[in-house]
């Protein structure tokens, strides 16, 4: 099955800030999650795949095609959703449909109405009066009434309240029964991608650090609790990262087998979120960073 997105070797450098040979894919059917603390470098990245700012270096193909060479044509087939609010806020969301929908030879009105329905969405509403989710379902309306295949999600879910993120994801799954389209959904808010993603990307320090299924990544790390006197140099080194107290120690491996047999009975072991994932490599390039 042919990518819906690659990126390969991407770098674009910013003042006090580098992407560095940036990698990862995406296939028709499937939703990725595109974690990473704030300043990552998430948003810079989306914006060189949309072709907004300019890369020094590598290669970005979206639909099998170069993302510059062929960007008007790629532009009709994506659908943007961002954290913020680009709309005219004096018009009502019919007003500013009239406006969009020109752009898009594939818009479809019938399905445009649709989507009001299903979302709850006023049509003869002004922009400035619809809460902040609302707005986001809008932008999500508008991408799907133009049939977009790749849907590119900046931060969707920061700032609404759970029942709005709950129904926005449940729009999210029910679109994705249809195998032609594929999401890249980048947020820090790593429950959200727990319920719906396919695939997780993470980046720090504007380098990919893990990129693979939600499970593999997952079932790949470990988190560790015992005493203190267990925490000697060979348990030290299996952790990514470890929190210790005057009681004991807090920690995450990547190396689930060895960490087992090493302890034993004298810790105990869960399945760690991607929340802890992610923040126990931060805490760990951090520590790295500083020697």
């Amino acid at each position: 099955m042919p990518h819906i997105l690659e990126l390969q070797e991407v770098s674009r450098s910013f003042k006090g800030f580098k992407l560095d040979r940036v990698s990862f894919s995406l296939l028709r059917g499937y939703i990725m999650g595109f974690i990473g603390p704030n300043g990552a470098g998430k948003t810079s990245t989306l914006k060189l795949i949309m072709n907004l700012i300019g890369r020094d270096s590598g290669s970005i193909k979206v639909f099998g095609q170069d993302n510059i060479i062929k960007q008007r044509e790629i532009k009709q087939r994506i659908g943007f959703v961002y954290d913020e609010n680009y709309f005219f806020e004096e018009l009502t969301v019919d007003e500013m449909k009239r406006i969009i929908a020109p752009f898009y030879r594939n818009w479809e009105e019938k399905l445009y109405r649709k989507y009001l329905k299903d979302f709850d969405l006023p049509p003869r509403k002004k922009i400035k009066d619809l809460s902040r989710g609302m707005k986001t379902k809008f932008s999500l309306a508008l991408a799907l009434s133009h049939q977009a295949e790749l849907i590119i999600m900046d931060e969707p879910t920061s700032g609404l309240d759970p029942v709005f993120r709950s129904e926005l994801l449940d729009i999210l799954q029910t679109e994705m029964k249809d195998d032609s389209k594929g999401i890249l959904f980048s947020t820090h808010i790593t429950s959200d991608l727990e319920k719906i993603a396919d695939y997780i990307c993470f980046i720090n320090n504007g380098h990919i650090v893990l990129s693979d299924t939600r499970d593999e990544i997952i079932n790949h790390h470990l988190l560790v609790k015992g005493p203190r006197e267990s925490l000697n140099d060979r348990v030290r080194n299996l952790m990514l990262a470890v929190r210790e107290n005057e009681y004991g120690f807090e920690g995450l491996t990547h190396h689930p087998v060895e960490t087992r047999k090493l302890l034993g009975d004298r810790a105990v072991y869960e399945r760690p979120g991607l929340d802890q994932i992610m923040l126990y490599t931060v805490r760990r390039d951090k520590h790295d960073s500083s020697y």
